[in-house]
């Protein structure tokens, strides 16, 4: 939600019919805390009793659809129009990579590789974790430093949560299986990145890491990182690579008949 940004989010029907279940709850949650910091209005569907419409008002939605308000047919005559959905301006588009972004605002420490990868495990095991698993994308400047551990990880990963995407350099569009990729060419600002970041409805981390221009051994490798739970900060960095992983529009459109 927080990439899409919609203004209206609907509560499925399901939902108001399962209200003890956990994964109602979960639903819930998640759509309070988003509709609470963009402003977003909730609304229900398949409200068919009262009692229906007090759960749907309980989950937090201020408007509702259903029988219970009337069967489907034209507007009297002099029927009032209600209030207003709220339009919720989108976020201004991320400018620079996760690292000039995050860099920006936050100190950077200096370090080497083999320091920084405990760090850059946690994050990725915090999207594999819990009954809420959250997106994590994640820059690795090049594609040997996508091992086939860090695929299996990926891959195991990416089996429970929405969104699990890898980019670098000689990356394909599924460097794992259920694995977005995208790559990029050793002169794009990205290259000389590491960059993890994991965003889910109630977390969000990002550790963002530029390398030095040496020549050390692999696991001395120097880097600049920053690291911030800063959820605004977090999103910010995010949305930066989205539109790399957007499929590149067709030149051709096929028409079938069935």
């Amino acid at each position: 939600m927080p990439f899409l940004h919609p203004d209206v989010v609907k509560l499925d029907m399901q939902l108001l019919r399962e209200p003890d279940e956990p994964r109602t709850a979960r639903v819930v949650a998640a759509v309070g805390a988003y509709a609470e910091t963009s402003g977003a209005a909730v609304l229900a569907e398949g409200i068919e009793t009262a009692r229906q419409a007090m759960a749907a008002r309980t989950m937090g939605a201020t408007i509702g659809q259903g029988w219970h308000y009337g069967r489907p047919g034209p507007l009297p005559e002099h029927a009032r129009a209600g209030a207003q959905l709220p339009f919720i301006e989108p976020p201004p588009l991320s400018t620079g990579t996760p690292f000039e972004i995050v860099s920006r605002r936050r100190p950077v420490t200096r370090t080497t590789k083999s320091l920084l990868m405990p760090m850059s495990r946690h994050l990725e095991a915090l999207s594999g974790d819990g009954t809420e698993p959250p997106v994590l994308l994640a820059c690795f400047q090049e594609a040997r430093h996508f091992s086939a551990a860090t695929a299996a990880r990926f891959t195991r990963i990416a089996a429970n949560s929405p969104l699990v995407a890898a980019l670098g350099t000689d990356l394909g569009d599924e460097p794992a299986p259920g694995v977005h990729g995208a790559s990029f060419s050793a002169a794009d600002p990205l290259h000389g990145e590491w960059n993890v970041i994991v965003v889910g409805p109630h977390r969000a981390a990002a550790l963002v890491a530029r390398e030095l221009p040496d020549d050390a051994p692999d696991r001395d490798r120097r880097f600049d990182f920053a690291l911030t739970h800063d959820r605004a900060l977090v999103l910010e960095a995010a949305r930066a690579l989205l539109p790399r992983l957007a499929p590149a529009p067709s030149t051709h459109l096929l028409l079938t008949r069935s």
